[in-house]
């Protein structure tokens, strides 16, 4: 169909390194019923800047639960979170290091060498 409305959401992602001043990307995504966000945030890794850091091992069944991020302010598995249309804000955990980006250390103290 040619004159079908192709929906979008509108993804708003903290970005920076552990020892600099943070920013927000603002990126312009697809948007379909049932996608997550690590969907668009893989997307975004694709088609627009694959310099973005997310960590994520959906294919590693015993892995999983790696994807943790804020969601519009909410601890959330990215995989599991819903986008939706509109303004969904991305940032790496509180109280966790942050290594870049969204990926911040989630390793427990005890278990580090």
């Amino acid at each position: 169909m040619a004159n079908e409305v192709k929906k979008t959401a509108h993804l708003r992602i903290r970005r920076g390194l552990p020892d600099g001043e943070g920013h927000y990307d603002e990126f312009e995504v697809p948007f379909e019923d049932g996608m997550s966000v690590l969907d668009a945030l893989r997307w975004i890794r694709t088609y627009v800047d694959s310099s973005l850091a997310i960590r994520y091992s959906c294919i590693n069944a015993n892995a999983c639960k790696t994807c943790m991020a804020l969601v519009n302010r909410e601890v959330e598995y990215t995989c599991m979170a819903r986008l939706t249309p509109g303004v969904v804000t991305v940032e790496p955990l509180p109280k966790r290091p942050l290594i870049r980006d969204l990926v911040t250390d989630i390793v427990p103290e005890d278990e580090k060498l």
